[in-house]
Formats: structure tokens, sequence, C-alpha cells
């Protein structure tokens, strides 16, 4: 549903250690997703989270639109990305 869409990532690192980062959502799986970060380098770098880490608040997603930010979250009982 959002695949190859804009998004930025709020990520709890552990002790009080919080990163922003922003990428485009290019894959997703049954039990991960996949985003390709933005970075100034000329090799892009791709991380890997779980729908766990989103449930726990581990991560935070926000799909970036033209009209403005709107966060997502997992639906209960099931494993889609719906807007909160």
């Amino acid at each position: 549903m959002f695949v190859g869409e804009k998004i930025r990532l709020r990520t709890n690192k552990g002790r009080k250690q919080v990163v922003e980062e922003e990428g485009i959502l290019e894959r997703t799986y049954p039990h991960i997703f996949v985003v390709k970060l933005d970075e100034q380098s000329h090799l892009p770098r791709r991380v890997t989270y779980s729908y766990a880490d989103v449930l726990t608040e581990t991560v935070e997603i926000t799909i970036t639109e033209q009209a403005g930010d709107k966060r997502i979250g997992l639906a209960k009982g099931t494993k889609k990305l719906v807007g909160i």
C-alpha cells in the first residue's frame, strides 16, 4: 500500500538515543519491511525492521506527503500498515 512512498523513521536505540532518518519504503514481507535510506554517500543503505518494532513503538513511521505528514502503524490483529 505504501511501497515506494517517502517515509520518515524515528528509531529508539535505547539509553535515550533516538535516531531520525528519511528514506523510501522499498519492500514489505510477512514479518519485516525494508527501507532504503537517503544518504549523502554514493552507496544506498538499506535497513530492515520487523512489524513488532512498530507495535512496541521502537520505530515510529511517518509517511511524508505533499499536503502534510501522516503517521502510520499496524492495524490490530493484522500485519497491514494503516494510517493513524
